[in-house]
């Protein structure tokens, strides 16, 4: 005991304010273990010195699927959904696409199964006292598959390339009020800052894995991925034909641990069950995600292995809060409250899902303010709500979304709950390109529909979607809400640094959004990889198929 307190004590004397905050709550008990590793790895701290500090032995993170060790030379066979546009790493936006892109290119840190960042391209990273300049440690002698060698100008004209409003990006859905072009500076050639338009204490998942466009690529990157799918991962490609598969090999210039496999394999299907199919006729070795709805089949049989992890992953149902029927918060509170969340979660995810309460804060997260109460099916309420509104005998609305996983069965379910308040929901379910079009106002169905369903992936922190779909200038406000007082707390919320201050803004958030109710976060699923019983060694990390370290036993 008293080897471990002198080691909190030394450590205090090396650490700020914000960091001791961390220790402190770790020391009372009010966090756990995995929330102290998770938010001391995103303020710089290491994970050997924090796993010691929190009394761990061996490793911090691993495969929880491993039942032995994965034998090299490997091919491995990958059911996958189809990318739903163009591989392009500036604007892509879909799972099927994202997966491809992370086989061969590689952020500056990637979030681990238990949350915490683990550095890849970065070695290190730290902060000023308030948090607005982070500095990171980029490491040496790593090298493009083109042989091009990485170096900070790679990183800044990568940063400066997704920050720009003027290419459509995907990834300013985490830069936007955060990091503006041009302010990601050269040191030298191994040290980058980043000079934050305001102090943002969670800045590293920004340039994580959790910003999935945040590949680094090379600086003279013209565009043109599709040409080579340069990058600096354990994988390069091999042969890409658009809408039927791709296949990469490993890399054995790679700067890190060699692959395990000399292959992985992708072949595209446009629906969940020929993957179903291909996987129990044995043309495949695994899906790369399964929904409950449709994939009951395979997890139930245990001739197969199920990865879960639990996430914050979940569907958002927006409605329009400047047009339309939705424009009166009163009948949005009504559609909120006709959703029987415990039997949702129950039927449509057999309970490998958790109940949400109409706010990005899901349980996973520790900002989470767990004493604000939890919205629940009430009828007579919502019936009354509507009366108040002036819509009490009911309006017709087209419910606008995306055929991907479970979506067109949660509409289906939507549509029966509003049912009795007199609300008649069309639904118009498209493919994921036609849903998504461009993504930008005014060329995007998913953001021009008076009510639609959109699928948000895992996030290692809330704070994309606090900013991106509710903020008032949000590249992804589907919603169309403008809050100023909303925008005042996120804002806060960014700036604090400590859980307990974070927990506390996160409680004011929650109550608003709450009473204001633009989207409806009924649920947060599990996020479920099925393979082949012999495949291991895949890290159950939400949304992220990492398959270097794979292979049969």
């Amino acid at each position: 005991m008293n080897r471990i307190s002198n080691a909190y004590s030394r450590l205090r004397g090396q650490l700020g304010a914000v960091e001791n905050d961390l220790i402190d709550e770790f020391v009372s008990g009010k966090i756990d273990r995995r929330t102290f590793l998770r938010h001391g790895s995103m303020l710089g701290l290491s994970l050997p010195l924090l796993g010691g500090m929190a009394g761990g032995v061996g490793l911090l993170s691993g495969s929880t699927s491993a039942r032995a060790e994965p034998k090299a030379g490997a091919t491995i066979r990958v059911a996958a959904v189809t990318p739903a546009a163009a591989m392009n790493p500036v604007s892509i936006a879909d799972q099927g696409g994202l997966t491809l892109l992370i086989q061969t290119g590689e952020f500056l840190c990637v979030t681990q199964p238990d949350l915490t960042l683990k550095p890849s391209l970065a070695l290190s990273w730290s902060h000023n006292e308030d948090s607005s300049v982070w500095t990171f440690k980029l490491r040496s002698g790593v090298t493009y598959h083109t042989g091009q060698t990485f170096k900070a100008d790679d990183v800044i004209a990568t940063i400066d390339r997704l920050a720009d409003p003027k290419n459509a990006s995907n990834a300013l859905s985490a830069f936007k009020g955060i990091l503006s072009k041009g302010n990601t500076k050269k040191v030298d050639d191994l040290t980058v800052e980043f000079h934050l338009d305001a102090p943002y204490g969670s800045f590293p998942y920004v340039v994580s894995s959790d910003n999935y466009n945040c590949i680094m690529l090379p600086a003279d990157f013209a565009g043109d991925f599709e040409k080579d799918w340069t990058g600096t991962g354990p994988f390069k490609l091999e042969k890409y034909t658009p809408k039927v598969g791709a296949n990469f090999v490993r890399f054995d210039g790679y700067w890190g641990e060699k692959s395990l496999p000399d292959r992985v394999e992708f072949v595209f299907y446009d629906a969940l069950q020929p993957r179903v199919l291909a996987l129990q006729g044995g043309q495949a070795d695994m899906i790369d995600q399964v929904p409950v709805a449709g994939g009951q089949a395979l997890l139930n049989d245990p001739n197969f292995t199920v990865i879960r992890e639990k996430s914050a992953a979940h569907e958002q149902v927006h409605m329009r809060c400047d047009t339309g029927p939705f424009q009166d918060k009163r009948v949005r509170q009504a559609m909120a409250l006709s959703i029987d969340r415990t039997k949702l979660v129950a039927g449509l995810f057999r309970g490998f899902a958790a109940v949400g309460n109409d706010s990005p804060f899901a349980p996973a997260f520790p900002s989470t303010d767990t004493t604000v109460p939890q919205r629940k099916q009430d009828l007579q309420k919502a019936k009354q709500l509507m009366e108040a509104a002036g819509v009490g005998k009911g309006f017709k609305v087209t419910l606008t979304t995306e055929r991907y996983i479970e979506i067109p069965d949660y509409a289906i379910l939507l549509q029966n709950f509003a049912r009795p308040l007199g609300i008649d929901i069309t639904l118009n379910v498209e493919s994921q390109d036609a849903y998504y079009g461009k993504a930008v106002f005014g060329q995007s169905d998913w953001l021009d529909s008076t009510m639609g369903i959109t699928d948000y992936g895992q996030r290692g922190v809330p704070n994309v979607y606090l900013r991106a779909p509710l903020l008032s200038d949000g590249t992804w406000n589907g919603a169309h809400f403008k809050n100023p007082e909303y925008d005042t707390l996120v804002t806060q919320f960014g700036k604090t640094g400590d859980i307990g201050g974070q927990r506390e803004v996160a409680g004011k958030i929650q109550n608003l959004l709450l009473d204001e109710t633009p989207i409806i976060f009924a649920y947060f699923y599990d996020y479920l990889v099925v393979t082949k019983k012999t495949l291991v060694g895949i890290p159950p990390i939400a949304n992220r198929l990492f398959l270097d370290r794979a292979g049969f036993a």
